[in-house]
C-alpha cells in the first residue's frame, strides 16, 4: 500500500526523511542529493518501512558504494522508521534538468 497522503504521521515521517536526504551530498557537487534530483521515489508504509529509489550523477560516481549506505543509515536513525531499503536505479538517467530551482541558483545555472 502506498503512503496515505492524508495520514499526518506518515506525512511528518516523510518530511523527516527528506530532511535527512538533504544532509547527504554528492562529493563532486556542493548540493544535497534531494535538491539535485537524485531521489526518484520515497515510499513509506504504515509500519514505518521506508523504500527509496535513487540514482547517482553517473554509474562511475566514486560514491556509488558508500552513498546508498549513508542514505540508509541516516533514514534508519529517524524515530518511527522500522526499516530502510535503498535501491540504486539508472533509469531515467540523471541530468542537470533534474536539479531543483534552489540547486540551480546555488550552482549558478539558469
Amino acid at each position: 500500500m502506498d503512503m496515505d497522503e492524508t495520514n499526518p504521521n506518515l506525512q511528518a515521517l516523510r518530511e523527516q526523511v527528506i530532511q535527512q536526504l538533504r544532509e547527504c551530498y554528492d562529493p563532486e557537487i556542493p548540493v544535497n542529493i534531494y535538491d539535485m534530483g537524485l531521489v526518484y521515489d520515497i515510499d513509506i508504509q504504515d509500519n514505518g518501512s521506508v523504500s527509496i529509489q535513487m540514482t547517482l550523477t553517473s554509474p562511475m560516481c566514486p560514491v556509488a558504494g558508500s552513498l546508498p549506505i549513508e542514505v540508509q543509515e541516516r533514514v534508519k536513525s529517524i524515530p518511527g522508521v522500522s526499516s530502510v531499503q535503498v535501491d540504486l536505479v539508472w533509469e531515467p538517467p540523471w541530468s542537470p534538468d533534474m536539479l531543483s530551482e534552489a540547486a540551480k541558483l546555488e550552482l549558478g545555472i539558469e
